[in-house]
């Protein structure tokens, strides 16, 4: 904690600063004159000490004062012949080094106060700078927590909202799901009955039960698969990066997908680059934005005359994967295509708007960029980059 110098005190007004100065020569000039302590002997420190503290306290024009009168003192008192207003030549040096050595002294007892006094106002201004700077710390610690609370909501809503978007989606595409599911399950039935009629018969035929076998193997594990990437889309968990391989993704998403695109007679081609690199991102998010993609890009065509096919194209750009979604469909809108990925916006009747919108989010999580491009004569194409593996892991 600090202290104060108890010589700092305010000053006092200027009246009073006039009085310091001629009480403290004249105190001097008592205690020089006191029979008992036989300083007649001009005791010039008295009188230095008298301007010095005139000066202190009460500022240059009382220390010049103060200096003034112990000259007129010093002359009056000390200098032969004592008691005499008469010339002094020969004391003449004597006085003028008495009263350079009074100015001397009052004037860097001001200055020696004065910066004092700026340095004590100097502090206080510090402390109180400091306090101010402490405060607006703890505000703007307080704000960054607040900012970080907010954007870990915001963050928490986002996958939430994704989480939603996928089931929405998932839930509109029960029908081609449910078929995609029931199809291995159907001929792993009739292969299971094909292998007990072979064990049934008087000599049951062992190879070709075994072959029956093998293909209700093959195709409860593809049922299997079905219901686990579906389930995966329909899981409430945080986000997690590994090494993914595009291609894979795009296979899966056709797998789940297939049902639909064959109930609206739409056919789906793949030109996947075979030395594609692996990126660094979140496997669920990226199935997410496949199924958007290909889902817009199937919905587009539902009622377009003509070719229907569903490309998707992979390859190396530089040091990004590039994959490409397109379509044979109705194309953008005209006018509004800037705004297909605006949140809300749609052109469906059913539609929430948000598919694009997530869309893009999830590239550029990933570090990519998302955007699309009318086809001609028809149609339209969405692009999409991702950071490879190499740069993701920078």
């Amino acid at each position: 904690m600090s202290r104060r110098n108890p010589f700092l005190w305010p000053r006092p007004p200027v009246i009073w600063g006039y009085g310091i100065a001629v009480l403290s020569v004249a105190i001097a000039l008592a205690i020089s004159r006191w029979p008992a302590l036989h300083l007649e002997s001009a005791p010039v420190s008295l009188f230095l000490c008298a301007v010095m503290f005139s000066a202190w306290f009460g500022g240059v024009v009382p220390g010049l004062l103060a200096t003034i009168f112990s000259s007129f003192v010093f002359y009056y008192f000390f200098l032969t012949p004592t008691h005499s207003l008469a010339a002094k030549p020969e004391e003449i040096p004597r006085l003028i080094a008495f009263t350079v050595s009074a100015l001397f002294v009052g004037m860097l007892s001001a200055a020696q106060r004065s910066a004092a006094a700026s340095l004590m106002r100097a502090r206080d201004d510090l402390k109180g700078t400091v306090e101010k700077l402490q405060k607006t710390n703890n505000a703007l610690d307080s704000e960054i927590n607040e900012r970080k609370h907010a954007e870990e909501a915001m963050r928490q809503a986002q996958a939430e909202l994704m989480r939603v978007s996928r089931a929405t989606t998932m839930g509109e595409l029960t029908a081609s799901l449910a078929h995609e599911v029931n199809q291995p399950i159907a001929a792993a039935v009739t292969d299971a009955n094909t292998c007990l009629r072979w064990l049934a018969r008087d000599d049951p035929d062992l190879d070709e039960a075994r072959e029956a076998a093998t293909r209700v193997v093959k195709g409860a594990t593809r049922a299997a698969e079905i219901v686990n990437r579906i389930r995966l889309l329909f899981k409430k968990s945080a986000s997690q990066r590994e090494l993914v391989d595009v291609n894979d993704v795009v296979r899966e998403m056709i797998v789940l997908l297939r049902g639909e695109a064959t109930r609206y007679n739409i056919t789906v081609q793949t030109h996947l680059a075979k030395d594609l690199a692996e990126v660094s991102g979140d496997r669920v998010q990226l199935q997410q934005l496949l199924m958007n993609l290909m889902v817009n890009g199937i919905e587009a065509m539902k009622n377009a005359d003509g070719t229907r096919q569903l490309a998707i194209k992979s390859l190396m750009e530089g040091d990004h994967v590039l994959v490409c979604v397109s379509d044979t469909g109705i194309g953008l809108p005209q006018l509004q295509a800037d705004h297909i990925f605006d949140a809300f916006f749609t052109t469906k009747l059913n539609g929430t708007g948000m598919g694009l919108r997530i869309s893009r989010s999830i590239v550029e999580s990933h570090g990519g960029r998302l955007w699309a491009e009318n086809n001609s004569p028809s149609g339209a194409s969405f692009y999409f980059t991702l950071s490879s593996k190499a740069e993701g892991h920078e």
